[in-house]
């Protein structure tokens, strides 16, 4: 969940832990094992939290420690587990420590050495190399220094309000041993770690061979200096072993966009991560064949490490994929900015959504959910430019909107914004659509039609799968067929015609009309008729 979107407790238009625990039931209700919130420490919010400056707090914006121990405990209480996003590849330009190096000056100060604190060249008045930002532009800006001149250049793949740190510096690695021991004594159940191939570099910092204007494309890199260095893989079996060192279990999940499903399985090796997150999945095209090559590719690369695969559709990173799959172009680049949006069939789209619920839910492994999915929400395609505040618009000279659409916060009731997200009359940090009404919580609870109902009862219906394997069937080359095991078939029609269903089974659940043929861009769930499927 996206935590400024997701439920506002305290009236201020912006989601926060007191609204978050409100809404526990409903998350109870839905089905979830678990929730992964997104970063709640202090920050400037120069990247929607992404930026933090204390490690060990809870930003004023969302609440107080006392409110993240209640979570914790109400969420236990409820059977759900709580993870939460640990920003280690970089801090806030305000964290105490890059203050003191801003102050401490140049000259080997040793303030500047848990951060790239480098001279530029040609005189200093280029940057160390050729380095680029996820958020676009290169990866360096150069300071003024305690005396006013222009001086030392820093590193931030990402925005220049986040400068990296450096994880070869010895009270880098223990600062950070220190952050997981005091969450995880508090509770915290696990972390999602953000950026995590971006943690380690070269040595020396050469240049990438990047072109002018290249961009960030880290699924195409291979032995790029700044991105899947080989030396991250030590600071994870360093966590690895803080978090087994708990009674009781303690997951890791990294964010590692990467070259391939082989360079991903690295990063959940026996001792390294427990799951990884699945961004081949999340930006496949709505197409039989790509699908299965990503399902078959997935489940090869992580055969041999024993880890769970992991399945998602929409991410707080991601064009949300109602608007994708309407779209003539259904695949997607990571960040919502590699390819150029284009006119949506929302009616289309939300159909191929159904559907890709059923066949993400059937699939083994993990599943995760973004906020908002569960309602059948579409990207926000219309804010106004005047609210956008997503870094990458500003990187971008305000030529690309960035991932602000996705993260437009939840409408739970009423017929007008902010639809019960805040209280009555108050503006949410981001506008919502006026024609939400149908879509919100209150309204789909009484339709059993509804896409929450839909992922209510296929969350429901999962857990029977549970030590089940998986085996394809032949049923067309546009249609995504499987068993799990004997105990359910899932069966996706991608085509442009419809599929006879007879001889599958009963269907248990589907996610359109089916009457004994399976129309396009519809999946079903069938139980077998006898013991075994045929």
């Amino acid at each position: 969940m996206y935590l400024r979107s997701f439920a506002d407790g305290d009236g201020d238009g912006v989601g926060d832990l007191v609204g978050l625990r409100r809404r526990l039931p409903y998350l109870a209700d839905l089905g979830v094992d678990a929730v992964w919130v997104t970063p709640w420490n202090p920050s400037p919010m120069a990247d929607g939290g992404y930026d933090v400056a204390d490690y060990r707090d809870i930003d004023p914006l969302f609440g107080t420690l006392a409110d993240a121990d209640a979570l914790l405990a109400e969420a236990h209480a409820a059977g759900i587990r709580v993870i939460t996003d640990l920003v280690a590849n970089h801090t806030s330009d305000r964290h105490p420590w890059f203050v003191a190096g801003l102050a401490a000056g140049p000259g080997g100060s040793p303030e500047r050495e848990r951060y790239f604190f480098r001279d530029g060249r040609a005189g200093g008045a280029e940057p160390p190399n050729d380095w680029i930002s996820a958020f676009g532009g290169r990866a360096w800006t150069r300071v003024v220094e305690p005396d006013g001149r222009p001086g030392q250049w820093y590193l931030h793949l990402f925005a220049p309000e986040q400068p990296d740190l450096d994880w070869a510096h010895p009270g880098v690695r223990e600062e950070f041993d220190e952050i997981l021991r005091f969450w995880f004594d508090r509770g915290v159940d696990g972390f999602r770690v953000d950026a995590a191939p971006a943690m380690a570099k070269a040595a020396e910092l050469p240049d990438a061979g990047h072109a002018p204007g290249a961009a960030f494309e880290s699924r195409r890199w291979v032995g790029n200096p700044h991105w899947d260095v080989d030396g991250v893989h030590d600071i994870l079996r360093r966590w690895r072993r803080i978090g087994d060192s708990y009674d009781g279990d303690r997951l890791f999940v990294t964010e590692a966009v990467v070259n391939g499903p082989e360079r991903l399985s690295r990063y959940v090796r026996a001792d390294e991560m427990h799951t990884t997150f699945n961004f081949d999945y999340l930006t496949a095209p709505w197409d039989a064949a790509a699908l299965r090559q990503v399902v078959d590719s997935t489940l090869a690369a992580l055969a041999p490490t024993g880890a769970p695969a992991t399945w998602v559709l929409s991410s707080h990173d991601e064009t949300r994929h109602v608007t994708r799959f309407g779209r003539a172009c259904t695949g997607a680049g990571f960040g919502g900015a590699a390819l150029a949006p284009s006119p949506s069939d929302l009616g289309l789209g939300l159909r191929r959504a159904r559907a890709a619920a059923l066949l993400t839910l059937a699939l083994p492994g993990s599943a995760y959910l973004y906020q908002g999915e569960e309602l059948g929400l579409p990207e926000v395609e219309d804010l106004p430019e005047e609210v956008l505040q997503d870094p990458t618009w500003i990187r971008s000279g305000h030529t690309v909107r960035g991932r602000d659409g996705c993260r437009v916060p939840i409408p739970w009731g009423g017929q007008v914004p902010p639809f019960d997200f805040s209280a009555p009359g108050v503006q949410p940090w981001l506008p919502q659509p006026a024609g939400w009404a149908g879509s919100t919580v209150a309204a789909q609870q009484a339709d059993p039609g509804s896409v929450l109902a839909l992922y209510r009862s296929a969350i429901r219906l999962r857990r029977s799968l549970r030590g089940t394997g998986m085996a394809w069937r032949d049923v067309g080359d546009d249609v995504l067929a499987f068993d799990r095991g004997d105990v359910l078939r899932c069966l996706v029609n991608l085509g442009t015609g419809p599929v006879d269903l007879a001889g599958h089974g009963r269907v248990a659940l589907a996610s359109g009309p089916v009457d004994g043929w399976l129309p396009p861009d519809t999946a079903v769930w069938l139980r077998p008729i006898d013991p075994g499927l045929a």
